[in-house]
């Protein structure tokens, strides 16, 4: 059974978002990383980058496949998990605490409430 946390939002691409203040956490759900496999390689956007929601902001390599990462929301990167460079496998060991992807500042808080709570996220992975 996939983990799924009670103070995140998620998106249907299997992302998850941690909100504090104007700024969010992004990261892959418990669920995507079982799906995918092996994570073996981890490429993210630089810090100064603009994420858009809905489009592809970096991606991760399983030994399976190549998955594009989907920003749930937009904003701006203020930071980024430097030690998924050197250990992609945090992906699969600690999906929500040592694998964030990305931090940014928030750009439309109406994204964040658009996105699936912990129910609603549990439902459709049950599906």
């Amino acid at each position: 059974m996939s983990q799924v946390k009670d103070n995140l939002r998620y998106s249907e691409e299997h992302e998850w978002v941690e909100v504090t203040g104007n700024k969010a956490r992004i990261g892959i759900t418990d669920f995507a990383q079982h799906e995918l496999g092996d994570i073996v390689f981890v490429e993210l956007p630089e810090v100064g980058d603009t994420i858009s929601a809905n489009e592809p902001f970096g991606s991760v390599e399983s030994v399976k496949t190549v998955s594009e990462l989907y920003a749930p929301i937009s904003g701006k990167v203020v930071a980024i998990n430097e030690s998924l460079s050197d250990s992609p496998e945090l992906v699969n060991e600690s999906p929500f605490e040592g694998a964030w992807m990305v931090d940014i500042e928030i750009a439309d808080e109406a994204q964040v409430e658009a996105l699936m709570d912990a129910a609603a996220y549990k439902s459709m992975i049950n599906e």
